[in-house]
């Protein structure tokens, strides 16, 4: 609906659920540029062609139904000028069970239910379901590393801490501010970095991310946030996981997983 009250245009709504699938294909593909392109080549198709949203429980199922569609049949190439991260994503994502990471990221990041996820990759409720199963055990028990956890609110904090230990990795640090973080990043170079936004001293957790970035290069990066389209913007850089607060353990688990997935090299440690 709109501000007046009035139910929004196929174009509104669409333009409402861009976002978030954009930050859907980043996710499937660790890439900002790969991702948007599946993205772009979705929006062109529903320009071309209408009826994609004949029939769909919704527009958002249609949206995600057409990318769906455009993804299986592309054999989900990177291009050449794609980081390294990107690289290894797909060479990781080959050994998985044919849809099981998409299932994942509709069911736990972007909450789709079981029968929306169902009609987007056109099977049954309940084989989404064994694909569901199949990737939290794939993803799971791929690769562990080092977190480091930049967080300013004690509580969310100290969550984010369990999560991650219970998950298997090692914490090396919780940052408050962004020096703090880059500090931190010195001292012993971490393999994820789990960022909340704004930090305690009014600095900015994208800032810190980014003068890590700058001295150590690819790292897989999950930002958490009160306003994920803030990040969506289209704008460079973007991180290819964003979690919404109020997050779910699962949430932070799965994401913490596929990040963890698709930068597993020689360096983790396995």
């Amino acid at each position: 609906m709109s501000e007046q009250g009035q139910p929004l245009g196929l174009a509104e709504q669409v333009g409402s659920v861009l976002p978030y699938l954009r930050r859907y294909a980043r996710a499937l593909t660790g890439s900002q540029r790969s991702g948007d392109a599946f993205a772009a080549a979705t929006l062109e198709a529903l320009l071309s062609d209408r009826s994609i949203f004949d029939g769909a429980s919704s527009p958002r199922v249609a949206l995600f139904r057409a990318f769906h569609a455009i993804w299986t049949s592309a054999g989900t190439p990177v291009a050449e000028e794609d980081s390294e991260i990107a690289r290894r994503a797909q060479s990781h994502m080959a050994s998985l069970t044919p849809n099981s990471r998409e299932v994942l990221l509709m069911a736990v990041i972007e909450g789709f239910t079981l029968e929306e996820v169902a009609e987007v990759i056109d099977a049954s409720p309940s084989e989404a379901q064994e694909l569901l199963s199949a990737a939290r055990k794939e993803m799971e028990s791929s690769v562990t590393g080092r977190v480091l956890i930049i967080e300013d609110e004690a509580i969310i904090a100290l969550d984010l801490q369990s999560i991650v230990a219970d998950m298997g990795h090692a914490i090396t640090g919780v940052a408050r501010t962004r020096d703090g973080a880059v500090q931190l990043a010195k001292q012993e170079k971490p393999d994820l970095i789990l960022s909340d936004i704004q930090l305690a001293d009014n600095s900015s957790g994208i800032d810190a991310v980014n003068d890590i970035l700058r001295d150590f290069g690819d790292i897989p990066v999950i930002f958490i946030t009160a306003f994920p389209e803030r990040l969506l913007t289209g704008d460079r850089p973007e991180p290819a996981f964003v979690i919404t607060k109020p997050y779910s353990e699962e949430q932070v688990q799965s994401a913490i997983s596929q990040a963890m997935f698709f930068s597993s090299t020689e360096t983790l440690g396995v």
